[in-house]
């Protein structure tokens, strides 16, 4: 069976979406939306970053996409600072009854206990009304701590703790509104950036520590929060700016699932502009990893390396993009609502073996 599919975006992870979605056998490139002219009319080959043309010129038409009536469409928009906006943008999709996947906002990816009813019930209802599905997911939140996990879980006899991790050098990731706007870095110590606001992080990573709580079968008592940050020790020239020695240059944070006084299930970040940065906090296998680690009987620890081109950074936006992509098939297929990992069988690169 083939899918009609439509990319909503095309910045550092629609551009890799795309990608895949020109690459996947049992996909059709329907449309492309994009949010300005300098990419209006442009073909979907140039703006993948392929060297041919594919014949779908990208529009900045919202309407005249979602007229198509796709079977998918593939949401990466940038949300983290239109988080409402960007929901309304869902909800259109699910109720004119097209199937979503969506790299943002990653809250949605499992909302429940995270957001109240009253958040989460109108896109269910715009789901239900437009018999669609709506599934959000990436590497992280993702499937670095979703499927990852509960993998290694299946081979426990006893979990006392788990505690996902990104431990990644960001000197090289193409984002200058995330790392600096969003994260902070190259600020002042004492300005807290919006990812540091009051329960901010707990709404973010949050859905990671409730989804793994609901299917490992875990009552939590409650979610916490806690952040450090670190000065550059010198200056240092990330993304054409310069980060001036004693501004943000590393940051560790981490959501904790406490039950009876024990924090059993963790999500930690640790990001550094420069790897000689906060050397006693966890060091990253190779140049950066996600890692897992469970502690019970027996010990797991798995470092996951990833590579693009040599880079890090981009290949985490590769593996984002790839997830969902891989998906559609199975989001398509499955019940109308909003979906989260667990609802969905395993998906895989099938087709891509060259």
């Amino acid at each position: 069976m083939t899918y009609r599919v439509v990319q909503w975006s095309t910045g550092n992870v629609g551009r890799r979406t795309l990608r895949s979605i020109i690459a996947r056998p049992e996909l059709e490139l329907a449309g492309v939306w994009v949010s300005g002219p300098a990419k209006d009319g442009k073909d979907a080959g140039e703006l993948a970053g392929l060297d041919r043309t594919v014949g779908v010129t990208a529009t900045t038409d919202a309407q005249a996409l979602i007229a198509l009536k796709p079977d998918c469409i593939v949401h990466t928009a940038m949300a983290d600072d239109r988080l409402m906006e960007a929901v309304e943008d869902l909800k259109t999709f699910l109720r004119a009854g097209i199937n979503v996947v969506s790299s943002s906002p990653v809250f949605l990816q499992f909302p429940y206990g995270t957001l109240p009813d009253e958040a989460i019930t109108p896109i269910i209802d715009a789901a239900t009304e437009g018999d669609a599905s709506l599934w959000v997911n990436g590497i992280d939140p993702g499937w670095a701590n979703d499927w990852l996990p509960l993998l290694l879980s299946s081979g426990s006899e006893r979990i006392d703790a788990i505690i996902c991790s990104e431990l990644m050098d960001y000197s090289t990731y193409d984002n200058p509104k995330v790392l600096f706007d969003i994260m902070g870095f190259g600020s002042a110590l004492d300005e807290l950036p919006l990812l540091l606001q009051p329960n901010v992080l707990t709404l973010a990573w949050g859905s990671v520590i409730r989804q793994l709580a609901a299917a490992l079968d875990i009552e939590l008592d409650t979610v916490t929060q806690h952040f450090e940050r670190l000065p550059a020790t010198e200056p240092l020239k990330i993304g054409g700016r310069v980060i001036e020695e004693g501004t943000a240059a590393a940051l560790r944070f981490q959501v904790h699932g406490v039950r009876a006084g024990r924090e059993i299930l963790t999500l930690e970040h640790v990001t550094r502009l420069h790897p000689a940065l906060a050397p006693d906090w966890p060091q990253p296998a190779g140049k950066g990893c996600y890692r897992v680690e469970i502690k019970g009987e027996p010990d797991y620890l798995l470092d996951l390396q990833l590579y693009s081109n040599g880079d890090h950074a981009e290949a985490g936006i590769v593996g984002t993009a790839a997830r969902l992509v891989s998906a559609i098939p199975a989001v398509v297929e499955a019940r109308p609502g909003l979906l989260t990992a667990t609802d969905l069988p395993l998906t895989t690169g099938r087709g891509l073996v060259s």
